[in-house]
């Protein structure tokens, strides 16, 4: 028990040290988290009294499939003893891919079209978007500022906290970039437009297998039983129905919020997959495999979502 205290205490310490050194970053992330909660509270109490629990039920069912993604990666590990390193980073390409134009052709330009409806003007509707895209950006870089976590390359992020192995700190990133593809499948389901949500879902949903894989093998090398590493990374995926909850509840509080919400998703999704997935199929050299695979992936989504709608 006294470890445990011990390890809060020292991680709380952390936070505070970091929340001093950018002040700004600190009330522009505690102001952002604090608007969220109030427009998820928002959107569930509307939900319920106003009949649009199909929306909300739609949104959790797509996080909950990313939940379920994630999990059958993490449980194909013990059927394997590894998987090789170059298609592993094909396979992330491809998913990388698949997320970009999902956020192009089922977020960005969505909210454009709609944000015109609302507003009436083409300039204040890309000018609308594109406040949601900086937010979404500047949600993650105040996350990815608070959160200890481990890039392969570049080494340590977050706060210094020399107690979490390397190995906990990337599961830390896999489980911070799963609540902004959950917020994105939230958003796509939010109108009630099945295939703008079910193209999110798909894109995100594919993405999650070799994640929930690689976060299990990678649990392995810290002495778990194969098991417990499949539990541990799928319990990753836990963050992707929260994070759908948290995206319909963005941007069913009042109708500009819509189109400002797919902006946000869209900014995150993007952040996600320049900032973690495309260094991370890249850091073993194997970028034609991983760009071919993100190339095609894009194109895959692209007919996708010009198939559903």
């Amino acid at each position: 028990m006294e470890k445990t205290v011990s390890l809060a205490a020292e991680l709380r310490s952390a936070w505070i040290d970091q929340a001093q050194r950018s002040p700004y970053i600190s009330f522009g992330l505690a102001g952002a988290v604090l608007v969220i909660l109030a427009l998820i509270i928002a959107s569930v109490v509307s939900a319920v009294s106003g009949g649009n629990t199909i929306n909300l039920r739609h949104a959790l069912l797509g996080g909950t499939a990313g939940f379920l993604a994630t999990s059958l990666g993490a449980f194909l590990g013990l059927s394997m003893k590894a998987i090789s390193v170059r298609r592993q980073d094909s396979m992330l390409g491809f998913a990388a891919g698949m997320m970009l134009a999902a956020a192009a052709f089922s977020l960005i330009l969505p909210g454009i079209a709609a944000a015109e409806d609302i507003l009436g003007n083409s300039m204040a509707a890309a000018a609308t978007v594109a406040i949601g895209l900086g937010l979404g950006v500047v949600l993650m870089l105040g996350l990815d500022y608070f959160t200890p976590h481990h890039h392969e390359i570049s080494g340590h992020h977050g706060p210094a906290f020399d107690r979490i192995s390397r190995v906990w700190l990337f599961v830390l990133a896999i489980t911070l970039h799963n609540i902004p593809e959950g917020m994105a499948i939230g958003v796509g389901f939010a109108a009630g437009d099945m295939p703008v949500g079910l193209s999110i879902a798909s894109a995100i949903a594919i993405q999650d297998i070799p994640e929930g894989l690689a976060v299990a093998l990678a649990l392995r090398t810290t002495g778990l039983s194969a098991m417990r590493s499949a539990l541990v990374a799928a319990a990753t995926g836990l963050m992707e129905p929260l994070g759908a909850l948290i995206g319909i509840g963005m941007s069913s509080a009042f109708a500009v919020a819509y189109p400002v919400s797919m902006g946000l998703a869209a900014g995150a999704m993007i952040f996600v997959v320049s900032h973690e997935v495309i260094p991370e199929t890249h850091r073993n050299g194997h970028q034609t495999s991983a760009t071919i695979g993100l190339m095609v992936g894009f194109g895959v989504m692209m007919f996708l979502d010009t198939a559903l709608g």
